[in-house]
């Protein structure tokens, strides 16, 4: 993932940022938490530092991995940045409640990210990539990118935030970003969820925009069903219902086990068929399925 490092809405640089480093903090977290060792909470808090201080201007970059293109030429923010930095302080405030009021502040500013620039009901989408200040670049097609799998993965994560502070606009506004990703992403002809799409109807740049993955999936049935316990809304049992049916019938092997990681958009898998490549590793399949499984045990207990 590739976005641009700004500060007060002026280019600094862009680097490559690679998920690795996230996963890393949050592995280490989670090792934390079921150990008790204490060097596996200080490379989680070294590397959940590390990130933050390269999304903010830190110009000598340790990871030498070094920039991508000239920010001067085209600069922007990317959702990739305050989502997924949003997930890993959830997983950081658990494993280290010490410093709860440095996670609480850094949440704060993803939230604030992802709605004062990323979030446009307007449009009634979430873009990938907005200008520094949030501008929709719509003279080129990467500035018209939404991907509804991203931002349904992203809405669960707002949810969780907005659960741990009780605050009910915030679960609102998050559903509605919801709900306009899955409405504009979901193939009405074949099912499923698109990859990408172009929020003004225009072809999109990507090939693949049009297959159907797995990740995108996982993270819908966590959100919807999320949606669903936490408002008691049949819509959003609806949505999870008709995307694990989709699942069942397209993604899973019944005979062999997984799931394919990369469907045709009729529902085919890819020849040869993938269950595991460089991109499909084992999180977001078993995530689901462990967040799923208890979230139902919660809805059924409050039946």
């Amino acid at each position: 993932m590739y976005f641009t490092v700004t500060k007060d809405g002026k280019p600094l640089r862009q680097r490559r940022y690679n998920f690795s480093e996230g996963f890393y903090a949050m592995a280490n977290a989670e090792y934390y938490i079921l150990t008790g060792k204490p060097e596996h909470l200080e490379r989680a808090r070294r590397a959940y530092e590390l990130i933050w201080q390269l999304n903010h201007g830190l110009i000598n970059d340790p990871t030498g991995m070094g920039p991508k293109t000239i920010p001067e030429t085209r600069t922007g923010r990317s959702l990739a940045d305050p989502m997924i930095y949003l997930n890993l302080t959830s997983v950081l405030r658990k494993a280290d409640p010490e410093n709860a009021a440095l996670y609480d502040e850094r949440a704060k500013e993803c939230v604030h990210d992802i709605f004062t620039y990323h979030r446009k009901p307007d449009l009634k989408c979430t873009l990938e990539s907005v200008g520094p200040k949030g501008e929709f670049q719509d003279e080129f097609t990467a500035g018209r990118v939404v991907n509804p799998g991203h931002d349904i993965e992203c809405a669960w994560f707002l949810m969780e935030e907005a659960n741990r502070l009780g605050d009910e606009k915030l679960h609102g506004d998050t559903q509605e970003l919801f709900l306009d990703a899955i409405h504009a992403g979901w193939d009405k002809e074949y099912g499923g969820l698109l990859y990408f799409i172009d929020c003004k109807g225009l072809p999109p740049e990507a090939y693949e925009h049009d297959m159907k993955l797995w990740w995108p999936h996982n993270e819908t049935a966590i959100a919807s069903l999320m949606a669903y316990r936490d408002t008691g809304k049949p819509e959003y049992l609806e949505w999870f219902i008709k995307t694990i049916d989709y699942c069942k019938e397209y993604f899973s092997d019944p005979e062999y086990g997984e799931w394919y990681g990369y469907l045709r958009r009729d529902g085919k898998p890819t020849q040869p068929p993938c269950k595991g490549s460089t991109f499909k590793g084992p999180f977001h399949l078993p995530r689901m399925l462990l967040m799923v499984d208890e979230m139902l045990g919660q809805v059924l207990a409050k039946d």
